[in-house]
């Protein structure tokens, strides 16, 4: 395990460090921390940085109330850099933005970024702007009664396409994500919150087998 003592920090006493989203990874901010921030940091469990424009300590979320709970800090190759990976409470940027990294510089057109949490947000935008001529749109339009009518049809797809080939379950298990992503719209649910059911089955699933070999 490495200390803080073995951390390179720079000629300022400051080590840059990388916040990102437990469940989503996208980077959320870039700070610096001091050792004395570090170590309120880990003795709290929430994100505490040096302010280099005011020259103080800052708890992140301490006046806006967004604060960010630490799961774990990691360090680079060359000790000089730190990597906190955080559940955050509301907004992660003062401009109350998920992100303080929202705004494009470049962007490929063939290596654009996919992500579950992209697509869901584009879902949302189909729900609240509706679009005419839009399949997603015509789902919302029609209501919990037809979104869950298609669920049910793509899981009976899904199992079909299993028994055929590799390559038809593939194909009808990406349209059952697809509705059920529509149907998680609809109902509220995010991708974070199913994610963060999982790992919470997956906390007790650890307890019961540790339960088990005592």
């Amino acid at each position: 395990m490495i200390t803080i003592d073995d951390l390179k920090f720079d000629e300022n006493g400051l080590i840059p460090c990388i916040v990102q989203d437990h469940y989503t990874k996208e980077v959320l901010t870039l700070a610096y921390m001091n050792k004395e921030s570090l170590k309120i940091s880990m003795e709290k469990g929430l994100t505490c940085f040096w302010s280099r424009s005011r020259k103080q300590l800052w708890l992140k979320g301490e006046t806006s109330k967004n604060y960010q709970h630490i799961v774990s800090i990691r360090t680079d190759c060359d000790y000089d850099a730190l990597v906190c990976d955080v559940i955050k409470d509301g907004f992660a940027c003062h401009l109350n933005r998920e992100s303080c990294f929202a705004d494009e510089v470049y962007l490929s057109e063939q290596l654009k970024e996919f992500s579950i949490e992209l697509l869901y947000k584009e879902l949302e935008g189909r729900k609240t702007s509706p679009k005419e001529g839009s399949y997603t749109t015509y789902l919302f339009e029609q209501g919990i009664e037809k979104i869950l009518k298609k669920v049910g049809e793509e899981c009976t797809e899904v199992i079909i396409g299993a028994k055929n080939s590799r390559e038809e379950a593939l194909f009808e298990i990406a349209d059952l994500c697809y509705h059920l992503l529509v149907l998680m719209v609809e109902m509220k649910i995010t991708p974070k919150d199913v994610i963060a059911e999982l790992e919470k089955r997956h906390v007790v699933d650890k307890k019961v087998k540790q339960q088990k070999m005592k």
